[in-house]
């Protein structure tokens, strides 16, 4: 039996999954909602099902279900959170269409940071001590009370960018004030959550979710910061790795068991039972791991390191989280090391260029004579060039039999790309090798 599949979203973690789902010899067509180049290049013969592109925008809900609904769509996959924040698995379901992602109500695990928190605190999940505020005073006394130095988070979705790391109580102080006061986040900061700051190293676990059991994906770690050595403001992340040295079995069994599992359990009892893509943040620190953050979709740039590595059909495990039937085993990988190394245009994270000319690809968006995955973020088409569209505009994927490898590979690929503004940073990976 062949499915028809529907992927929202426009970014490369959905170039990832379009470049994967499209080699499933069950994927009669792919139908991209709006897509990219990257993602429109790959009807040209790359993999064994058809694609198609439609225009609506991710946010159109009732656009996206009737798209569905004509198109015959067997399987719905939602790549960005905004939305399955909207709504948008609660109107595909309801209308009968099988949708990979969370209900609005589970999806808030990520809109909602104090939702996060508290849910954790009961649960006995491991995660950082932490209050929440909407008023300036109540949140600068509680920074004054803490020991050591702290982190805010504006409470909402603000792509990855709403979190100061904060190296001193003046500049905790000054970010709540920026949050609440300047409104930098809009609706998304009219409370923060201010947490205790964790030590250690920072790696990303994804689990496929059916509502009550799971399976975990390979680890991954992500670097958020722009500029190299972690230093500058966070970005949506600007390169990842996959598999974390770190994370071995019995780490891996620990995460499970203490974090993941008594989440999923959570929302079931609250009535959000989570279907689709489930994303720790992970602090690991001397006490153990502990939970930064939770996302409720495939995490970006990690999807773009770690699909690479699937040495299996991604679709029939989509299929099987979203009608509630996982299978007990986990995946098969390839072995080896995958860098991604995330190309940004000028201004980025901050106010971007846009319409640069992008050089040193083929018509198709990729390298034209090696075996490197470019995914596409940023990119649009203006007179049959490509040119920059975003502030995270390519992803560049290698995948070498070590570390050191993968690294050479992908920064030499990188070389031959180029447009004026063009930023990366320049040591993805070699945490890796500390």
């Amino acid at each position: 039996m062949g499915y028809r599949v529907l992927l929202v979203g426009s970014g490369g973690r959905e170039h990832a999954l379009a470049w994967k789902l499209l080699q499933s010899p069950l994927c009669d067509r792919l139908i991209a909602a709006p897509g990219n180049p990257g993602i429109e290049a790959l009807g040209r013969g790359m993999g064994k099902g058809k694609i198609k592109l439609s225009k609506l925008g991710a946010e159109a809900t009732a656009g996206l279900v009737a798209l569905g609904k004509a198109e015959k769509i067997d399987l719905v996959v939602c790549g960005p959170e905004v939305p399955l924040m909207g709504g948008l698995g609660d109107a595909c379901r309801e209308a009968g269409l099988r949708f990979f992602g969370p209900s609005r109500l589970a999806a808030e695990i990520e809109g909602s940071k104090q939702f996060a928190k508290d849910l954790m605190k009961q649960a006995g999940i491991p995660t950082a001590a932490y209050g929440s505020f909407a008023e300036v005073a109540s949140a600068e006394a509680f920074i004054d009370a803490q020991p050591g130095n702290v982190v805010v988070k504006a409470d909402g979705l603000c792509a990855g960018k709403g979190v100061v790391v904060a190296s001193s109580k003046d500049e905790a102080k000054q970010a709540v004030r920026a949050m609440l006061v300047g409104k930098i986040f809009g609706d998304a900061g009219t409370r923060v959550v201010i947490e205790e700051r964790l030590t250690g190293r920072e790696v990303s676990m994804m689990a496929l979710c059916d509502g009550t059991r799971f399976v975990l994906l390979a680890s991954a770690e992500d670097h958020k910061a722009v500029l190299d050595g972690d230093r500058g403001p966070n970005t949506g992340g600007m390169g990842a790795y996959s598999p974390s040295p770190l994370v071995d079995a019995a780490l891996t069994e620990d995460i499970a068991r203490k974090i993941f599992a008594p989440l999923v359990a959570a929302m079931a009892e609250q009535g959000r039972p989570f279907r689709g893509l489930l994303y720790g943040g992970l602090m690991l620190t001397p006490a153990g791991p502990m939970v930064i953050e939770w996302n409720c979709r495939f995490g970006d740039p990690e999807t773009q390191a770690v699909l690479p590595r699937l040495g299996e059909d991604l679709l029939p495990w989509l299929l099987d989280a979203a009608s509630g039937q996982l299978p007990l085993r986990s995946p098969d990988w390839l072995p080896g090391v995958s860098v991604c190394v995330v190309l940004a245009a000028e201004g980025y994270p901050g106010k971007v260029r846009t319409g640069d000319a992008i050089s040193g690809l083929s018509s198709d968006g990729q390298l034209a004579d090696g075996d490197l995955l470019v995914f596409h973020a940023g990119s649009k088409r203006e007179a049959r060039k490509l040119v920059t569209g975003g502030g995270r505009v390519l992803g560049v994927t290698a995948v070498g039999g070590n570390l050191e490898e993968a690294r050479s590979r992908v920064y030499a690929g990188i070389e031959r790309i180029a447009w004026p503004g063009m930023h990366f940073r320049k040591d993805i990976g070699l945490r890796g090798k500390a």
